[in-house]
């Protein structure tokens, strides 16, 4: 990330500012070695997301100015952002492709690219063919995993007027989230294996708590069977 960007979308008093940008350049000392951070920000940081969010700022508006919404008409792109996570969501491949482009021109002032490793193109009901891969349908983000599935009309999901559509659409725990977790349980009851079983309760039920909140709202039942089973046998 480009830190005189940043810096120049920060609207504060000039010493407030000076102090981001003695933060930003403060360098890292990893295993004993220095190294200067020249452009970035801290991996872990307190107020990173906050400053992804500040230079991302706008990126909104670029799908919003290219697929402007109509009324009466269903939308043609819509844009998903949660600090540097986002998705685009469009009923066309070509405007899938074409947002992709846009948005990769958009980041190139800030220094920042979309990564090819960590993008996908796919379809939320069926699998589909691209870039000589197959892929799977639905996506992850921010720990869920959405995807469509094919059903008859008792069980279909219906369009805002009504219509039958042919299939649901499901929101689930993702299952990188449902493993990070799993090792997380794992671990504090390795680390508890000698010591009182209220100590371990009370270690557990925090992140139980909090994890279990996050995903109430969504399709878990069946997730939540498997991690009770899970912590009940490790």
């Amino acid at each position: 990330m480009n830190h005189d960007y940043l810096l120049s979308k920060i609207h504060c008093p000039s010493s407030l500012k000076r102090d981001l940008k003695q933060w930003l350049k403060a360098g890292v000392l990893d295993n004993d070695v220095f190294e200067d951070t020249e452009t970035g920000t801290p991996q872990g940081g307190v107020i990173s997301p906050i400053l992804a969010n500040i230079a991302l700022l706008g990126m909104v508006r670029v799908i919003e100015t290219m697929y402007p919404k109509k009324k009466g008409k269903a939308v043609k792109a819509n844009l998903i952002r949660y600090a540097d996570d986002f998705v685009v969501i469009s009923p066309s491949l070509e405007i899938i492709e074409q947002c992709k482009i846009a948005i990769s021109e958009w980041l190139k002032p800030i220094g920042l690219k979309i990564k090819p490793e960590k993008t996908r193109i796919c379809h939320t009901l069926n699998p589909i063919e691209y870039d000589r891969k197959l892929e799977e349908p639905g996506f992850d983000f921010l720990g869920f995993n959405i995807r469509q599935y094919p059903v008859g009309k008792y069980k279909t999901g219906k369009s805002p007027h009504g219509k039958p559509l042919g299939f649901p659409t499901h929101i689930k725990p993702s299952q990188k989230a449902i493993k990070a977790h799993t090792e997380v349980i794992k671990g504090v009851i390795k680390r508890h294996k000698t010591a009182p079983q209220s100590a371990l309760i009370s270690n557990l039920n925090p992140i139980i708590r909090g994890w279990s909140n996050y995903y109430s709202a969504v399709v878990s039942t069946e997730t939540f069977v498997k991690l009770d089973y899970i912590v009940r046998n490790v």
